[in-house]
């Protein structure tokens, strides 16, 4: 069965308020046995529009991505991020 990941890019307005987001985010990320691959750090754009924070989490498969993107867990972290933070977020399911 092939992996799930949640792609996520981001543009933080508010960086301080955006920590308890990330800190209730995590929780539900290890709940749903998430881990992260790559969680803000460097990056370049090399076509289109880039925002500076990138996060990609590898799941073992995709309903398990949806899983954790639509629990209660990650909606409540959800929204403590609404206003601070503008998102675009994707499921994607890995190759076999």
């Amino acid at each position: 069965m092939p992996k799930g990941y949640v792609v996520a890019r981001l543009t933080v307005t508010d960086p301080d308020a955006f920590a308890e987001y990330v800190k209730d985010a995590t929780a539900a990320i290890r709940q749903y046995g998430g881990r992260p691959l790559a969680r803000g750090g460097a990056y370049e754009a090399l076509e289109g529009e880039a925002r500076a924070r990138n996060v990609i989490l590898e799941f073992d498969s995709f309903e398990q991505a949806r899983r954790y993107y639509h629990s209660a867990e990650y909606q409540a972290a959800k929204a403590k991020r609404d206003g601070i933070a503008v998102a675009e977020i994707v499921a994607v399911e890995g190759v076999e």
